[in-house]
């Protein structure tokens, strides 16, 4: 029987709990390191489809019957690894399933290293309308669209490239609960805070070490073994972006991995989502960002001065980006209780405390 949860986004113990009554199923048991904090990693099942086009389910439809109509092949994934190319797109049934309560709905999103290789991955279910929402009540099975933007990768079951969060009721902070929460917490560093529909951040052009301030993806380059970490030089697929007059110019099409300019905190009682900032500001959007756990930048768990990560790709037009321009927003969101772990203490936080940082495959540069 499933329990009510007090409204909020449910941490690590009630994710787990949920498993336990049967709302969320899996092929395999699930794996060390699984559930984080706020939010359940889901795992590549054993099967790809190459897809002719991304697609929704629509209402009244499955998953299942849009793959007759647009696959145009399968692949079989094992132990040895799929290579899913560059400018593709797949569709790879998902480990995990769901029997929702009617009281709880789901939002999936992009694992922080899936976002940093330029890998576009959303979750889609059967009478889905919208990528990576699940709604109250949902009973079926949960499908990852992927599709390579910059790299081709080589990908094996349980692979998790995408992540999921459940809500029990309202969980967003409106912008007067937002400044109050700041002004007890501080959420941000580097004067007053920008808040408005979400707490609003900027990009740090500001030259670093040898004037590097972020990188932009090689259009040729070789495959990423996702499971390979630390493996790969950062020159064999990225351009070091350099500046000293605190601008850069993006090129249409490229994507680029820079760095905000304020340090970041989540205090253990939140969680957070990146969120693209308003079209009208220029011709980029922050790419599909995603989670941020309990305890990300929160000093107690090792995390004093994180800065967010910016996954950036420009659009039609050449534009100049420059620093301390705002580029994004941070959408918090209560737990419904506190995790019993947070992001960085005592489990294996790739990002805890970051700077500008590459994904966890490549080597330090």
């Amino acid at each position: 029987m499933v329990q009510n949860f007090g409204p909020g986004v449910l941490a690590a113990q009630q994710i787990t709990a949920l498993a336990e009554a049967g709302c969320i199923q899996s092929a395999q048991p699930f794996v060390d390191g699984q559930v984080q904090p706020a939010s359940l990693d889901l795992r590549l099942g054993t099967k790809a489809y190459r897809v002719r086009a991304s697609f929704l389910a629509g209402g009244g439809a499955t998953v299942r019957n849009r793959i007759d109509q647009f696959a145009m092949h399968a692949i079989d994934l094992d132990a040895r690894g799929a290579v899913l190319e560059k400018g593709c797109v797949y569709l790879v049934p998902l480990m995990e399933s769901l029997r929702l309560p009617d009281t709880l709905a789901a939002i999936a999103n992009a694992k922080s290293s899936t976002g940093r290789l330029d890998l576009l991955t959303r979750v889609i279910t059967d009478g889905g309308t919208e990528f990576d929402r699940v709604p109250a009540g949902y009973d079926g099975p949960l499908y990852a669209e992927i599709c390579p933007r910059s790299f081709s990768v080589l990908v094996r079951p349980g692979m998790r490239l995408n992540q999921i969060r459940f809500r029990s009721g309202r969980a967003v902070l409106s912008d007067a609960e937002l400044s109050a929460l700041h002004l007890q917490e501080g959420l941000v560093s580097g004067g007053a805070p920008v808040i408005d529909d979400g707490l609003g951040f900027s990009v740090d052009l500001s030259p670093g070490p040898g004037d590097l301030v972020g990188w932009r993806a090689r259009p040729h380059s070789g495959v990423i073994d996702l499971d390979r970490l630390g493996a790969y030089a950062p020159a064999d697929f990225w351009d070091a972006l350099r500046t000293t007059d605190r601008r850069l110019v993006l090129d249409p099409g490229a994507f680029y991995i820079l760095v905000s300019r304020e340090a970041v905190h989540i205090p253990p009682g939140y969680a957070a989502e990146m969120a693209p900032y308003l079209a009208m500001v220029g011709e980029f959007r922050v790419h599909y960002a995603g989670f941020f756990d309990p305890g990300f930048g929160h000093a107690e768990a090792g995390g004093a001065g994180a800065r967010g990560v910016l996954e950036v790709r420009c659009h039609e037009a050449p534009f100049v980006l420059e620093h301390g321009q705002t580029v994004g927003r941070l959408v918090y969101e209560r737990m419904s209780e506190a995790p019993r772990t947070l992001y960085g203490a005592g489990i294996a936080s790739n990002y805890q405390g970051q700077g500008l940082k590459l994904s966890k495959h490549f080597a330090t540069p």
